[in-house]
Order: C-alpha cells, then sequence, then structure tokens
C-alpha cells in the first residue's frame, strides 16, 4: 500500500491528530511521508513521528532531539549535505538515503499500539519491496526491527534485535539493528555518537560491497 497522507484508519490516531491540530494549529499533524532520495539503496526505519518533531515539521526526526546525532551521522557519512535538519524548508537532501517510521502518526505518549503498528505495517511493506537490489535497512528500536520482519512474512523469533548486529532478511535486503537515538537512549549513554557511527560504518561498508 502506498503511503497515504490522508489516512485514517486507526481511530485513536486520528482523533489524537484532530485534537494535536487544534492546539497547534502551525503543526502539520498529519501521516508524515517518507524523507530522502526515492532510489536510496539506505532505509532508515524509526518508531513514529515526534510530538513536537516530525509531527511538528512534516518530516521525520525533524524539530526533535532525535533527530540531532541522527543527521550528524547522516552527513559524517555523506548521506546528507548538512549535519542538521531544522525544518521541511531548510534545503537538506539526501543522497542514498531515504528516511521513514513504523507507524506515520505521532501516537500519544509515543506509544504506538499493536494494532496500530500492524495497520500501518502495509505501508512499510510496500516500502521495502521498492527498494533496489543490495539495499541495506537500518532500524532504530526493537519496534522498527519487528515491524520489518512482519512486513516481510518473517518470524520475530528467527531474528532477535541487537545492537549493530546484522541480519539477512533475503538475497536482496540486509539490516542492521540500532538501540534508537532517542533523548532517553543518548543521555544515559545507552546510545553513544561512537556506537551510532559503527552501525553507519557497517551500513556504508556493505553498501560499497566490502
Amino acid at each position: 500500500m502506498q503511503f497515504d497522507p490522508d489516512c485514517r484508519q486507526c481511530p485513536r490516531l486520528s482523533r489524537f491528530l484532530d485534537d494535536i491540530g487544534i492546539k497547534y494549529p502551525e503543526y502539520h499533524a498529519r501521516p508524515v511521508a517518507p524523507f530522502g532520495d526515492p532510489k536510496a539503496r539506505l532505509l532508515i526505519l524509526g518508531l513514529a513521528p515526534g510530538l513536537h518533531g516530525a509531527n511538528a515539521s512534516g518530516r521525520p526526526f525533524t524539530g526533535d532531539f532525535a533527530g540531532i546525532l541522527l543527521y550528524q551521522t547522516l552527513h559524517r557519512f555523506g548521506f546528507s549535505n548538512t549535519p542538521e535538519s531544522v525544518s521541511g524548508h531548510d534545503g537538506l537532501k539526501l543522497t542514498n538515503c531515504r528516511i521513514t517510521n513504523a507507524v506515520k502518526c505521532v501516537p500519544p505518549q509515543n506509544k504506538p499500539l499493536n494494532s496500530e503498528i500492524n495497520t500501518c505495517n502495509a505501508f512499510l511493506q510496500c516500502e521495502l519491496m521498492e527498494l533496489p537490489q543490495g539495499a541495506v535497512v537500518v532500524a532504530l528500536g526493537t519496534i522498527a526491527h519487528n515491524a520489518v520482519l512482519r512486513a516481510l512474512g518473517l518470524k520475530q523469533s528467527s531474528r532477535k534485535f541487537g545492537h549493530n548486529r546484522r541480519h539477512l532478511l533475503n538475497r536482496d535486503l540486509q539490516m542492521i539493528d540500532s538501540y534508537h537515538c532517542s533523548r532517553y537512549n543518548t543521555q544515559t549513554k545507552r546510545l553513544t555518537p561512537e556506537m551510532f557511527q559503527q552501525v553507519f560504518e557497517q551500513a556504508s561498508a556493505l553498501l560499497a560491497g566490502i
């Protein structure tokens, strides 16, 4: 299923977005579209838009704390033309990289229900099918990891999440896990910049065929 900017399949999320649109009329407050190079071989998968980040700006990981380390790292490895993502109109461009979320709408308390993750999985399935041969998915967190497996019809028990762990999904697609670059994970040092860079070092090597 192609991304639908007007999707209202999840009643709880739709009501939440309606309330946000009233409280913050300047916010995007709709499903957040994937962002980046449409022909990218690197797909970064997060959990869901942040309330005052992507939900406000309309661009994944833009305007919230989680995007700081992500875009700095993408720039360091040549996937972005700038190390900062400030707004949807700042001129930032991604090269051979695309960013999306397992759930396209911001959930209350940043906690989507399993039913909402499953409903949105059809969009992710379409995104994965459109990836070119030799693509790599970087899954930020366990929910993203499991969403990829579900979208591909793979048992979740077949591949366990582990930071910087690589998984062969099929002959054309691989996945690397990473702890999510959230404020909590980075401030508690569960995820350090060096750990995050190791993920992208491995991803870059796979894309280069090393």
